[in-house]
């Protein structure tokens, strides 16, 4: 397994300040890994709830908690609901011996509670598999390939991601899903699978997947968001704004994990990766993933208008506004659309994100930028 030392140094900041942080994220990846290079598994103060002895060593939290000090860890802490209003009352102590860290595998549920329970107590890391900076540059088509999850990224060799990939999506169709209230059988839910990768990176429409499962379109939406707050679909809003041209006003949607959206395509390597008619979309959600994490901004959009005008991310971040255009090409030229956009949506900067490897201007504040060495695309340039 590899050290990721930024997410480390993040949740040790975050420990540092908070009295109670939560990291959440899909299943395998990584939390538990992070968490154990805090506190050991086998320390008193660390609690797997899918272990039935750490359970019950639960059974009566505040007496169980209550004597501890120092970095108590709680794993699966979805599992337990009832924990959240004791937490309360532990982080309230003066003086406190103990702060908490908490792991989820991630659930909107999860979220509602701790923000009810734990309001200005509590701190919340998102949790995602490994990206582009924290393996070397040139693994960075093998990251798109097979997906950021540790098990999947870092396998001996391309069957054994695949067969991974494979048994993942599985469980989670047959045990995640269901019980997050997702009542469809684990077949339908496969083909629901299959249905949103070949949505990756177009808007949404439920009216012809809710036709193909025979269910409402209501109930279709459910599913999608559902999928969302567990962070393995991204619903990429439209910006709206009275530009006096009609906007487009249904989210794109993204697999967030390029992996597990090959899988779905049935992409079995390399060469059938970029031979595939997807292969544009794969890479456009790739990157913005990636820029997504490295640049975290305060709000994220696409824009796109009727008259054809689009552009693929505006990221807002202190009021600042950059566009963001993805092109998996040798040499990106400007368009009318990044014309458009700087004008329409009054932009002070434009990034052409490509997988070469020079930077060079456009036109005033339109630049080409080399995707994989990341370095030339962070914020504080």
């Amino acid at each position: 397994m590899l050290d990721r030392p930024a997410l480390h140094r993040r949740i040790e900041t975050a420990l540092g300040r908070s009295r109670i942080v939560v990291l959440v994220g899909p299943r395998q990846s990584g939390k538990t890994t992070l968490a154990r290079a805090f506190v050991a598994a086998d320390s008193s103060r660390y609690f797997d709830l899918e272990d039935p002895a750490a359970t019950a060593r639960l059974n009566e939290p505040m007496a169980a908690l209550a004597p501890l000090a120092g970095l108590v860890v709680i794993d699966e802490i979805q599992r337990a609901p009832d924990i959240f209003p004791v937490l309360r009352v532990l982080a309230d102590r003066v003086p406190n011996p103990a702060r908490f860290l908490l792991l989820g595998s991630a659930s909107p549920a999860l979220l509602r509670q701790s923000s009810e329970s734990l309001a200005g107590r509590v701190e919340v890391i998102e949790i995602a598999g490994f990206d582009v900076d924290e393996l070397a540059p040139g693994d960075a088509d093998t990251l798109w390939r097979r997906g950021g999850f540790p098990l999947s990224c870092l396998a001996a060799d391309e069957e054994a991601s695949r067969v991974w990939r494979r048994q993942f999506l599985l469980a989670l169709a047959e045990r995640d899903l269901p019980q997050l209230g997702v009542n469809l059988p684990a077949p339908a839910l496969q083909r629901f699978f299959v249905m949103l990768a070949h949505f990756h990176g177009q808007i949404w429409n439920a009216a012809d997947p809710a036709r193909s499962l025979g269910v409402s379109e209501g109930s279709v939406r459910r599913y999608l968001d559902l999928l969302t707050g567990a962070y393995y679909i991204r619903q990429l809003a439209p910006w709206h704004e009275n530009i006096g041209k009609r906007q487009v006003k249904s989210p794109k949607i993204y697999w967030r994990d390029s992996g597990l959206l090959h899988q779905l395509l049935g992409i079995a390597d390399h060469d059938a990766l970029l031979a595939h008619p997807r292969c544009g979309a794969s890479w456009e959600g790739f990157v913005l993933e990636t820029m997504l994490r490295r640049l975290q901004p305060d709000e994220s959009y696409f824009w796109a208008t009727h008259t054809g005008a689009e552009l693929d991310a505006l990221f807002i971040k202190g009021g600042v506004r950059l566009g963001l255009e993805i092109k998996r090409a040798d040499a990106p030229r400007l368009t009318p659309s990044m014309r458009h956009a700087m004008t329409d949506l009054k932009l002070d900067a434009l990034w052409v994100l490509y997988p070469g490897r020079h930077r060079y201007a456009l036109a005033d504040r339109v630049e080409v930028l080399p995707f994989a060495t990341g370095k030339l695309c962070r914020s504080d340039d």
